[in-house]
């Protein structure tokens, strides 16, 4: 773990891959993760743990499949906007026009989840990447 403040726009503007978490701290046994989305990630459910998503930048869109596994509603998250997927919740984060994240969540955690649909192309299945 880094002894200095990390700027959160440096630390973004140092990738450029979608859907690829960065680590840029941790906090006890939480990784505090850094993002950027455009477009859809995927349909996924994280079993054992809630998702907290901050958006630092943009818009961000979560639908929400109720426990039928029927499309339920779909939250829509502003700058500044936080909300949590309680654990087992299928959810699909989506973003039209692009936003930057920030995630709090257990360290190891998948970025698509214990289950989900299968994982495009333009999706990084991690548990985070090293903040370079």
């Amino acid at each position: 773990m880094r002894d200095e403040p990390i700027d959160l726009s440096t630390a973004l503007a140092g990738f450029d891959q979608l859907w690829s978490p960065r680590i840029v701290s941790r906090v006890n046994d939480y990784d505090v993760r850094v993002a950027k989305v455009a477009g859809e990630h995927l349909w996924h459910a994280h079993e054992d743990t809630d998702e907290f998503f901050l958006v630092l930048d943009g818009e961000l869109s979560i639908a929400l499949r109720d426990g039928d596994g029927d499309d339920g509603r779909t939250v829509v998250l502003g700058k500044g906007s936080v909300f949590v997927v309680p654990r087992g919740v299928e959810h699909k984060p989506s973003s039209a026009g692009g936003a930057s994240i920030l995630l709090f969540e257990p360290s190891g955690t998948s970025s698509v989840g214990d289950r989900h649909d299968p994982v495009p192309g333009h999706v990084d299945a991690t548990t985070g990447h090293a903040l370079d």
